[in-house]
């Protein structure tokens, strides 16, 4: 049987891993952190782009407009939450009206077809807290919020499901031609050998990439800071508010969640660091102050946390996407914004050429269907009752802002590629993302994620090796 392996448990290979699992083949998933979507998969707007601000012919452009209308049929196949609010993008003077009309040609010649330019008047009268200098807006209703990284994880069970393989804390250092194959060394001395290797690493697919191919790129990180707001200020903004893009990227937005919660931001700051996810006083500041721009009535009183993201910018100013030369290599290299967005073609896409490349068959087996963790919060209390009946655990709520119960917090646990830690628990089941921010659960998800794992309390991290939250026992 083949073997591919896939670097990098982001959206990007996640879903590639669920796509090529429709084949009959033997598939390896390498991650650096100890869990799925621990990079730019969960730090992100969450936004469903609808495809007028890529450049036309492009990778961008061709992969945003066919990833878009595919997340309609793949949120209820994977169960996880989508919605299509529709966006603005807001025009405040004037003498820009022509920037609302460059972003309008480029939706119709990308085949966006909903797209329309209206007044401010408008745009309050959908939205009234928009702020009363917007002259005008570009309209696009095909666009959408979406949750990244339950949508990462919800590829991630599926191709589990399928015979996927994860593999994790296995950072990679190089790759290495191995006659008709690619030897992948990892940083602990440990090798795997594959007839396909997919670098889906992010922020790292250009290092990856330069170890074995010729053709050279380089990733700039460019670092977002973002705010998130109380659900209380939900009412703000229904829909996803952007304002006219800069050579930086599409400026700060005011974006609902699926949730209910409203995030500011990102910030676009160039740096060197791929590591450095460090919130800052200034970046912070600048999100805000130019999100108020937008919505005027905002308040710091409503911001819960903070956080940061880092984008993978790549020089070549488009996505790298395909086979490296003669190399046995698949690169998805600078899957930057709108990346989340073209994720499902990009995965279908790669691996039907996988596939053909290979000579593969198809697994009848496979599975489309995938059902996610039963949230408590959003049931009627009949079905909570009939639920908790099953179920004592799921009568037990721990995150009282969220309303999680335990019987989540244990499921996400024990399900395929399942949750190790206070983050990953958060991820699946929203267990401390509410106002009090893991204040009052905290203990209780780490005392779960003890019992569930068979560790002792010392040994329960955060977010992977080095997190760890309590030292010792006092005697």
């Amino acid at each position: 049987m083949k073997k591919i392996l896939i670097i990098g448990a982001g959206v990007i290979g996640c879903s590639v891993a669920r796509e090529l699992s429709r084949y009959d083949a033997e598939i390896t998933v390498l991650e650096r952190e100890n869990d799925v979507a621990c990079g730019t998969s969960k730090a992100n707007s969450g936004v469903v782009h609808g495809g007028f601000d890529a450049k036309p012919g492009t990778k961008k452009a061709h992969y945003n407009v066919r990833g878009n209308a595919m997340f309609d049929k793949l949120s209820k196949e994977l169960d996880f939450p989508f919605r299509r609010n529709g966006a603005y993008v807001l025009c405040f003077d004037d003498d820009r009206w022509d920037g609302l009309k460059k972003l309008y040609d480029q939706g119709l010649e990308n085949g966006v077809k909903d797209v329309k330019v209206v007044t401010g008047d408008e745009v309050r009268k959908r939205e009234p807290y928009v702020s009363p200098e917007v002259k005008g807006a570009l309209w696009c209703p095909s666009s959408g919020i979406v949750s990244p990284y339950e949508m990462t994880i919800a590829y991630a069970e599926n191709a589990a499901k399928n015979g996927v393989k994860f593999v994790f804390e296995k950072k990679v250092s190089k790759l290495e031609k191995d006659g008709a194959k690619i030897k992948v060394v990892c940083e602990d001395g440990e090798e795997y050998a594959a007839d396909v290797v997919v670098n889906a690493a992010g922020l790292y697919s250009d290092e990856l990439n330069n170890t074995v191919n010729d053709k050279k790129y380089k990733i700039v990180p460019r670092k977002g800071e973002y705010m998130l707001l109380d659900k209380t200020a939900g009412y703000l903004t229904s829909t996803t508010l952007f304002q006219l893009p800069t050579a930086m990227g599409k400026g700060i937005l005011v974006v609902p969640s699926v949730h209910g919660n409203i995030l500011l931001g990102p910030t676009a700051v160039d740096i060197d660091d791929k590591d450095c996810k460090d919130t800052t006083y200034d970046g912070l500041s600048e999100a805000f102050d130019k999100a108020r721009v937008t919505v005027p009535s905002l308040t710091k009183k409503q911001v819960i946390t903070q956080f940061t993201g880092l984008r993978a910018h790549a020089d070549a100013g488009d996505f790298v996407i395909g086979f490296a030369g003669e190399l046995p290599l698949y690169n998805l290299v600078g899957i930057e914004s709108p990346g989340l967005t073209a994720a499902p073609a990009i995965a279908v896409d790669a691996s039907e050429e996988i596939a053909d490349y290979l000579g593969l068959t198809f697994n009848h087996g496979f599975d489309p269907i995938r059902k996610g963790i039963p949230c408590f919060a959003k049931m009627t209390e009949k079905e909570r009752a009939e639920i908790a009946k099953k179920n004592p655990l799921y009568g037990r709520i721990v995150c009282r802002c969220e309303v999680v119960t335990e019987g989540e917090i244990v499921d996400s646990i024990n399900r395929p590629v399942g949750a190790k830690d206070l983050d990953g628990v958060k991820r699946r089941t929203r267990a401390g993302m509410g106002r009090c921010q893991s204040g009052f659960c905290s203990e209780r998800v780490m005392e779960i994620i003890a019992r569930e794992r068979g560790i002792d309390m010392t040994e329960v991290t955060k977010s992977g090796k080095g997190s760890e939250i309590v030292i010792g026992r006092v005697e």
